[in-house]
């Protein structure tokens, strides 16, 4: 089977993510529970201002600039004997006529404020220049043709191709620029039949999660598409796995939204199913293939094996590390005819006389388990089980057995995290290993599971993309760095060169090579329990390390998302423009170390996370990188909460914030969207003793006017977008109304740091997004912030 692409970094917001999965399903990792029998109020933090104010930056804004909110004082909840307001419910109506001239007015506000930024021209014209290279997905073979993706620079979607072979003639398989003027509607996902002759897709529309699947055939000699009328609707978090009849394909909808314009809404998402389409039936009659109406949160994830026998089924319950793993042999289910597609109806869900034979080989939500191989009725599973570095076993679904008698394959290395595995031709398993937070590559057997040797990387940097089937002895990788926007190399595992070959070297335009101008390194800090938190630096050889360096502090710290180095044109301008230091901070709650180091982010451990990141702030600061008045931090989604909470305690440490699409209401997340699976890594707010340690960092919650120094909040900009419907707008919204309430709610206010939100139209939580777009809101949010901090440009 096809390995899936790999999207490594969860690099910043705005640029291309783990599509469908972040803040959902990005093979996530368990939780830690901090409460046992111990009272609540014995684990509560108090809620105190700040003892010490934010630098003053260079740019100011009067408090009475700011527009005038009405505050709903009536809405006062008694939560777990603890009284709660919440002033600016109202905003969470997106179609409201207050909300729509609050966004009004907040953007009439921004750009006034965004107008004073002398550098933002400069600043997006040289990330338009940086932008504009070409960027390449791996090839990846489906029946007798190679298709990839390729984006010329300043397309706003990439184009996807395809050749007869590696050196033929291209041809355009699918051009999403085609489908919108705006560029907002994107390609999210394909699948190929096993043939390769057809091939169903997904499509977005201005950033939502919600997408429609077309299928279309695509001729095996010269590729010519055809479209076919097949349009499945109200499809989110979604599979597609084809049968190997290529009649037909597993997808995932929810029930139909009440409302028309998907993406804006804010209904929370629950009772998926699990649907089978056969080609050129309407959507109506898809067999509902199970559902869980006992379990209305539960995803159910679908893969067809290698062999094209079992269907495979993945059941979550929220975003943690673990899944339920059932089976069904599809050799055992009737056919229409010999020649029609499987007929799933005598088993539908709801309708369906029989019961489908699905075979429970594990039934708790113990452990993770995710498809490598078979060989008949022998399985091979990558797996956190008993394993907190993940391992590869081995059982046998004829004789079925707990998975504390399945076979170590690749055991758990004392270590490094085992990040995939992937079987390819014969005797051959390629496993990413994750070490000290830089990838390495193996190649073993898949019968035995010895290493049979070590894959040449080209440096300290991230395997970013692979492409491989089980059908096949080659494979393609991508591997880029900090500085090297990457490579894509190509290994016969059936040649006798052991070396993987450079197939393509992604170059920069207008003469940019600046892996040789740059240094990074490695570096940690010492977090508040003492645990060593690690932290790449890079910078421009030569860049004076005095404290005065623009410094930009990056975080994540969440749902395992590995922030491992990977290429952003965005932050080389910083670099290049203003002589800026980027540091990337690999805090508790992401994958890097595994188990252990997620759990030690998550529920009531998620203190930590800010520890760690406060920690990283004041490392780069003690040991001369940069200050506090020159140092900007930026997160998104969860790492918007992450900047979010952190300025709320230490605002004394930042110079400015740049927070995007961030979960900012801590109170009320689980009830919007797809929010409730998150409860997994942050808590239940609803659960008295999650609560206990929500409340203390929930960003709205916790405004408070530092009680020293300047007794400001560092300048700060909020950036969402109308098509949010991962992490909705409302949670920006209410940020920002309770920011300038408290902060600048009157005239004698020392605040002049600004608090200002960019509310973006026709975009989403950051997938699919325009180039343009990316640029625009990259030069607005790094142009305010140097403007803030007094970075002066640099770059001739």
């Amino acid at each position: 089977m096809e390995r899936r692409q790999l999207l490594v970094g969860a690099a910043v917001l705005g640029t291309s993510m783990a599509v469908g999965w972040y803040l959902l399903y990005g093979v996530p990792r368990p939780l830690s529970r901090m409460f046992g029998k111990t009272s609540i109020a014995s684990k509560s933090r108090h809620i105190t201002a700040a003892a010490s104010g934010a630098p003053a930056g260079k740019l100011a804004v009067d408090p009475s600039r700011y527009p005038k909110i009405h505050r709903d004082d009536s809405i006062l909840e008694i939560l777990h004997g603890v009284e709660v307001a919440d002033p600016y419910r109202w905003l969470e109506d997106p179609d409201s006529k207050e909300t729509q001239e609050f966004v009004s007015a907040q953007n009439e506000l921004t750009s006034s404020v965004l107008s004073q930024c002398e550098t933002r021209q400069q600043f997006n014209d040289l990330l338009t220049e940086l932008f504009d290279y070409p960027r390449y997905s791996c090839p990846r073979r489906h029946g007798n043709r190679y298709h990839y993706s390729y984006n010329t620079g300043l397309q706003a979607q990439g184009v996807l191709y395809s050749q007869g072979s590696l050196e033929g003639e291209e041809s355009i398989l699918l051009d999403p620029n085609k489908l919108s003027d705006d560029g907002t509607v994107a390609l999210s996902g394909t699948a190929f039949s096993k043939d390769g002759q057809l091939m169903a897709y997904k499509l977005s529309s201005g950033g939502s999660d919600w997408v429609y699947i077309k299928v279309l055939t695509v001729d095996e000699e010269t590729g010519e598409t055809t479209d076919l009328e097949d349009k499945l609707e109200y499809v989110k978090f979604s599979s597609l796995a084809w049968t190997h009849d290529h009649k037909g394909f597993f997808y995932n909808k929810f029930p139909e939204p009440k409302k028309g314009d998907l993406g804006t809404e804010t209904d929370i998402n629950l009772n998926q199913q699990l649907c089978y389409h056969v080609l050129g039936q309407p959507q109506s009659k898809d067999a509902i293939v199970w559902a869980c109406p006992d379990h209305p949160a539960w995803m159910l994830g679908a893969e067809v094996s290698d062999d094209g026998r079992f269907l495979l089924i993945s059941v979550r319950e929220g975003t943690r590390p673990t899944n339920q793993l059932w089976y069904v042999d599809l050799q055992a289910l009737p056919e229409f005819s010999k020649d029609a597609a499987l007929d799933f109806t005598p088993f539908d869900y709801n309708s369906g006389p029989k019961a489908l034979p699905v075979v429970k080989l594990v039934d708790d939500f113990e452990a993770a388990y995710d498809y490598v191989a078979n060989e008949g009725m022998a399985f091979t599973f990558q797996t956190n089980y008993q394993a907190p570095l993940y391992r590869v076993v081995r059982t046998d679904i004829e004789f079925p057995s707990s998975p504390s008698g399945w076979q170590d394959v690749i055991p758990e290395h004392p270590k490094d995290l085992l990040d995939w595995a992937a079987a390819l031709k014969g005797d051959v398993l390629v496993a990413c290993y994750v070490a000290d937070v830089a990838s390495k590559l193996q190649i073993h057997s898949l019968a035995s599971g010895s290493k049979q040797r070590e894959v040449k990387l080209p440096g300290i940097g991230s395997v970013t993309q692979f492409a491989g089937k089980r059908e096949d002895s080659e494979f393609f990788f991508g591997f880029s760095s900090f500085t090297e926007p990457g490579a894509t190399y190509r290994l016969d595992t059936a040649s006798s060169n052991t070396e993987p070959q450079l197939f393509r070297q992604t170059k920069l335009k207008g003469g940019y090579a600046p892996a040789p101008e740059f240094v990074t390194k490695q570096e940690f800090a010492t977090s508040k329990d003492g645990t060593r938190v690690p932290m790449f630096i890079t910078h421009k050889k030569g860049t004076p390390l005095d404290g005065t360096a623009p410094t930009l502090l990056y975080g994540y710290g969440g749902f395992n998302i590995n922030l491992t180095p990977g290429f952003s044109p965005t932050r080389l301008a910083f670099m290049l423009g203003y002589g800026g230091v980027l540091a990337v901070a690999n805090l508790r709650g992401g994958g890097e170390y595994g188990l252990k180091w997620h759990d030690g982010g998550t529920h009531g451990n998620k203190q930590n996370v800010f520890d760690d990141f406060q920690a990283c702030a004041e490392y780069l600061a003690d040991n001369k990188y940069t200050s506090a008045d020159k140092l900007i931090i930026q997160g998104g989604s969860n790492g918007g909460l992450l900047v979010a909470a952190c300025s709320n305690q230490r605002p004394d440490l930042f110079g400015a914030v740049i927070a995007q699409v961030g979960v900012m209401d801590m109170l009320r997340f689980h009830k919007f969207t797809i929010g409730h699976a998150w409860t997994s890594d942050y808590g239940n707010p609803d659960h008295a003793e999650d609560f206990a340690y929500i409340h203390p960092y929930s960003p709205v919650h916790n405004v408070r006017a530092p009680t020293g120094g300047t007794g400001q909040y560092p300048a700060m900009i909020i950036t969402t977008g109308d098509h949010d419907d991962r992490v909705v707008p409302l949670h920006s919204h209410k940020l920002t109304a309770i920011l300038q309430h408290v902060l600048a709610g009157h005239e004698d206010s020392p605040q002049r740091n600004p608090l200002i939100t960019r509310i973006d139209v026709r975009a989403g939580h950051g997938a699919g997004k325009p180039t343009k777009k990316v640029i625009e809101e990259a030069a607005d949010s790094f142009g305010f912030a140097a403007k803030v901090i007094g970075a002066k440009w640099v770059k001739e």
